[in-house]
């Protein structure tokens, strides 16, 4: 910003404004980002997860991530160690960390996650080390709002 201009406004966005992302499994809903508001350091979404759907294995190779379980819970694996992660708990995924997240439960679990720093570019973000098989994509998903 330079001296004596104003700062931008603000911009809300929805849950609803943004397209799920199922590629990794679950839905995963990037609100807050470059693309949607502008965001130079991070970028904030949410994961719905339902019973029995996992997030597939991946890393972050620029930014670390806060994962925030808002309810239900679900078992995730850091560098190939499992640790329970319960509502209304959080954890800090360092960079480079591998991770993967499976809803083995009976509800369906609600994370909020935020990341950063941005790669250099959007492709670099993500390094995926597993791919979902075709019977997890196949496989049911609830809609956002329906829990």
């Amino acid at each position: 910003m330079t001296a004596g201009a104003a700062p931008a406004a603000p911009k809300i966005v929805s849950i609803h404004d943004v397209a799920a992302n199922r590629r990794r499994g679950g839905d995963i809903r990037t609100i807050l980002s470059p693309l949607t508001v502008g965001a130079k350091a991070g970028f904030m979404g949410t994961l719905t997860l339902a019973p029995g759907e996992i997030v597939t294995e991946h890393w972050h190779p620029y930014s670390e991530e806060f994962l925030f379980c808002v309810r239900g819970e679900v078992t995730a694996r850091f560098n190939g160690e499992e640790h329970w992660l319960p509502a209304e708990s959080g954890v800090l995924i360092p960079v480079g960390t591998r991770h993967r997240l499976v809803n083995n439960g009976a509800e369906t679990a609600f994370f909020v996650f935020c990341s950063g720093p941005l790669a250099p570019r959007p492709d670099l973000g993500h390094v995926d080390t597993e791919e979902l098989s075709p019977a997890q994509a196949a496989a049911p998903h609830t809609p956002v709002g329906t829990t």
